[in-house]
């Protein structure tokens, strides 16, 4: 446990002084920042009070703005980035420079190594969330003037515990490849494709896999059987899994599938009608999703666990 602290406490310092950390948290600050102080604006001027107006900040886009720009939207596009970035060169890079076999040397194990650099990536990434979702609020309750309700802050915590989870699989996948790939340009390009085919094309692919699966015919019965198949499909992607699962903790009226998908394409506040669920509610329709995203994880941290033990290490 000490050896892999103090690798820990490495990578940790070298995350935070890191010009990309730097980087990174500014462009996801300025993004995410712009989006809350337009969607803060727009809740004081168009919506009438609710119960969950400070949830609104984080699902309403603005009426400048595309209506699926909104905060979970950017945290969705954005995070993925974080890990890859912390994750693409943990291992190759230090392979390549020859200080892994002279890390190694010392009297710390392998198992020491890998875990202190991925816990302290999923703290790095958790520093992040935080820092960006208590600056928003800040902005936001400084222009709504209305504080958080218990309820809302629980839910804001659990939103704040699958975007971890959500980052720290992305890390964990980045890390994966940065143990395959001798080459950090392979590995981050490897990662990058990884990213881009769950955001921008598996959607189509989905859809023409239900097609074929499950034909939308003229009939009801069809129609639904292909509209549930999209949706089995769409939960293989770790991006759908995180925004559905996000969108039913920060909307607690958003209670079946097709409301979800609603609100991703319409304004908020069509949703937050007089009955929400409640939190325990909301939360057990939540679970599987934040079970599959932990499992993702798990697995691909695991493989990186069981590569990194058994391969051959030389000194450069």
């Amino acid at each position: 446990m000490q050896r892999m602290m103090t690798v820990f406490w490495k990578e940790l310092a070298d995350d935070f002084t890191s010009k990309r950390f730097v980087i990174l948290f500014l462009v996801i600050l300025l993004a995410v920042g712009f989006t809350i102080y337009v969607a803060a604006l727009t809740i004081k001027a168009e919506v009438a009070e609710t119960r969950f107006v400070f949830l609104m900040l984080f699902t309403t886009s603005g009426s400048n703005l595309p209506s699926f720009f909104n905060f979970i939207f950017f945290v969705s596009f954005l995070v993925p980035i974080i890990g890859i970035a912390l994750g693409f060169d943990a291992i190759n890079s230090e392979r390549t420079n020859g200080t892994l076999s002279r890390l190694l040397a010392q009297p710390i194990y392998r198992d020491s190594v890998i875990n202190g650099k991925f816990l302290a990536g999923v703290v790095t990434i958790a520093a992040m969330l935080i820092s960006i979702i208590l600056l928003v609020s800040g902005i936001g309750l400084n222009i709504i003037g209305v504080t958080p309700s218990a309820e809302e802050i629980l839910r804001l915590m659990t939103f704040l515990l699958i975007g971890i989870i959500y980052g720290a699989f992305w890390l964990g996948l980045a890390m994966l490849f940065s143990i395959f790939f001798s080459r950090v340009a392979t590995s981050a390009l490897a990662s990058i494709a990884v990213w881009i085919f769950f955001f921008f094309f598996a959607g189509m692919l989905i859809g023409v896999i239900a097609n074929v699966i499950a034909p939308a015919g003229e009939t009801q019965l069809s129609q639904f059987q292909n509209a549930e198949t999209q949706i089995m499909l769409n939960r293989l992607s770790p991006i759908s899994l995180f925004q559905e699962a996000t969108t039913r903790i920060l909307v607690p009226a958003a209670t079946t599938m097709e409301q979800v998908l609603r609100l991703q394409a319409q304004a908020a506040s069509e949703f937050y009608t007089p009955s929400p669920l409640p939190f325990g509610q909301s939360l057990l329709m939540v679970w599987p999703h934040l079970i599959s995203l932990l499992a993702l994880t798990i697995v691909c941290f695991a493989v990186s666990y069981f590569r990194f033990m058994r391969e051959e290490i030389r000194s450069a």
